[in-house]
């Protein structure tokens, strides 16, 4: 959106720029695919095609049934996105601030549009800072809130800002998720791991050739990599503020 507000203004672009993006996806020559078809891949059931590429869409903003699905169709992209169930659930709660949201409803003409969708938890909290209850809560109640609403298994996951740690991925693991998207500010590979797949996430500051270095397989690490020194400490930090505040909006 061209005038978006203020808290997700880094991480939106406007139609102009998005355009130009998804232009350069097809002007690639990438193969686009949906996250169950790297599921495949990393299970060995079936290889990817040539030079693929994941598009994906978090949250569940007002734009997705609407002009995003249609300048991804008008191209004939498909695409993941994980929908935070208690921001897009009427009546529902989650930390999201404010801002247009898409409803649970339209999840299904979203697939019909050619996206595959996943589950991005309940309320977008920080996942790696949550109690062993609080976190079932959050995986296990956004798989079976779009499950009911699809009427299929929803295997797939993104954690609210790519926030995880080894205790949130077994968790995923055992409440029935095949994959789960992380962030890690790196292109993805065929050693990458099932439960904090990279993703690169763009910001308005981003241009058309930062896009087209991705696409070519540069500006950007490859994973798998362990976590930093700094990472690691980040999530100290936040699950000590966690404990006291109690659950934060992970963004």
């Amino acid at each position: 959106m061209d005038d978006p507000p203020a808290w997700i203004a880094e991480f939106t672009v406007t139609p102009g720029q998005f355009a130009a993006h998804l232009d350069a996806v097809v002007d690639s020559g990438r193969t686009p695919v949906t996250i169950s078809a790297v599921a495949d891949h990393l299970a060995g059931r079936t290889p990817l095609p040539p030079r693929p590429v994941l598009l994906t869409f978090d949250d569940g903003f007002a734009d997705l049934p609407g002009p995003t699905a249609e300048a991804l169709a008008a191209r004939g992209l498909c695409a993941t996105v994980y929908l935070t169930t208690g921001a897009i659930t009427p009546g529902g709660r989650s930390l999201l601030p404010p801002a247009p949201m898409m409803t649970l409803d339209r999840a299904a003409e979203l697939e019909r549009s050619g996206m595959e969708i996943g589950s991005h938890t309940v309320t977008h909290a920080q996942l790696d800072t949550l109690s062993v209850k609080a976190l079932a809560y959050e995986l296990r109640t956004s798989k079976a809130m779009l499950e009911d609403t699809l009427g299929h298994p929803v295997p797939h996951l993104a954690y609210p800002h790519g926030y995880n740690s080894p205790r949130v991925r077994a968790m995923a693991a055992r409440l029935g998720y095949e994959t789960a998207t992380a962030v890690r500010h790196a292109l993805s590979s065929d050693r990458d791991e099932r439960y904090r797949i990279a993703r690169l996430i763009v910001r308005r500051s981003h241009t058309v050739a930062d896009v087209e270095g991705w696409l070519a397989g540069s500006g950007a690490r490859i994973a798998p990599y362990r976590d930093g020194p700094k990472t690691i400490a980040w999530r100290w930090y936040r699950r000590g503020r966690a404990a006291v505040r109690g659950p934060e909006f992970a963004g």
